[in-house]
């Protein structure tokens, strides 16, 4: 399970995500240590390696799961000690198993848990005796370790599935279980009757604050270095450095760009030489002080004036709905996304802007 363990990597500019989980690895003595596992496939134990080689550290117990008694042990930085009456629930085949299913969720694809649901829904449709042999096969094919969390049910765990896809007069997987009766298939018939009513209710709500994420796919706000203003600017329009000039007190700043640069410095004879200038390069003089802690709030007021000052331009803001709106910015990782390395913070500030606008177009009684 993935749950709040979230992580990535960077490889060829591309963000990979991945989870990761406690192993003890063997190198000479046993150290604790976190497996890193990734979408792509790859897991790091020491190094990165493909699921294939993984399962080979396995095998020879590189990446352990028997442990010795009295076998010496450590955490690195943090403590060594010998196991007394270690006891561990791993084999190699369910540790391969659970990773390969983490790959899949990963990847917001079904793991072996959302397979034997999927043949549990059809065996309900269609009772065929064929049909439960592939619900308790996809069942069965769950890693022992997560049959119990299938159905998201603590009270329950497993016992529903084990005794629906058994059959009546058939026996489950766990050996202290009896033979299944009628009357415990029939109960278990009820359960994912019951189970399916409110999933249907669940898939019919509609959020109530509106969608968590974008319908619309993702805009790109690449680089661009306009000179001079355009009829029909589309997305460059949106860009920092695009010449729409904007009034900012009793100045006249070219651009954003312009605007936010002369303001960062505190001479105002620098400003002024900011402000004049073709292209609104970073000032050699100093920040002023605090600057680091005010610029998100001063990018916010100059986006706010360059939309209200050019409305052909907010217009091009609200024709992107609700994408999100990823801004490149090759001198700053805070203000550009930067291949998933940067904050993005100007794509944020834009489509905070954007909210703004459509508040203003479509009006919230006492704002």
């Amino acid at each position: 399970m993935i749950g709040r363990r979230i992580t990535h990597r960077i490889a060829d500019g591309v963000r990979i995500p991945g989870t990761w989980r406690h192993a003890f690895i063997r190198n000479g003595t046993y150290f604790l240590t976190d497996l890193f596992i990734y979408a792509d496939g790859l897991i790091d134990c020491w190094g990165l390696v493909t699921l294939e080689e993984f399962e080979e550290k396995l095998r020879t117990g590189w990446v352990a799961t028997t442990l010795p008694e009295g076998a010496e042990a450590s955490a690195h930085h943090l403590a060594t000690w010998k196991f007394g009456e270690p006891r561990s629930r791993l084999t190699p085949e369910l540790v391969i198993a659970e990773v390969r299913d983490t790959i899949d969720q990963l990847n917001e694809r079904p793991d072996s848990t959302g397979r034997c649901l999927a043949a549990v829904d059809v065996f309900l449709a269609d009772r065929t005796e064929e049909n439960r042999a592939a619900a308790e096969a996809a069942f069965l094919a769950v890693p022992a370790s997560r049959r119990r969390y299938a159905l998201g049910d603590m009270d329950s765990k497993d016992w529903p599935l084990r005794v629906l896809v058994a059959g009546p007069g058939g026996r489950t997987y766990l050996p202290g279980d009896p033979p299944v009766s009628q009357e415990s298939y029939d109960r278990a018939l009820s359960y994912f009757e019951e189970r399916a009513h409110w999933r249907r209710k669940h898939g019919e709500r509609v959020p109530a604050d509106g969608p968590a994420v974008p319908h619309a796919p993702a805009i790109q706000l690449y680089e661009s270095y306009p000179n001079k203003p355009v009829t029909d600017p589309g997305h460059r329009g949106l860009r920092n450095d695009y010449p729409a000039p904007i009034t900012v007190g009793e100045v006249l700043h070219p651009s954003v760009a312009h605007a936010y640069w002369a303001l960062s410095v505190a001479q105002p004879e620098v400003s002024s030489e900011i402000t004049a200038a073709d292209t609104a390069l970073a000032a050699a003089a100093p920040r002023r002080e605090g600057w680091g802690h005010s610029r998100a709030a001063v990018m916010t007021g100059l986006l706010r004036a360059k939309y209200d000052q050019h409305p052909e331009l907010a217009e091009i803001l609200l024709a992107t709905g609700d994408a999100t709106l990823i801004y490149d910015d090759v001198e700053s990782a805070f203000w550009g996304d930067n291949a998933g390395r940067g904050r993005n913070w100007t794509g944020r500030l834009l489509e905070l802007v954007r909210s703004e606008l459509h508040l203003r177009r479509n009006g919230i009684p006492g704002l």
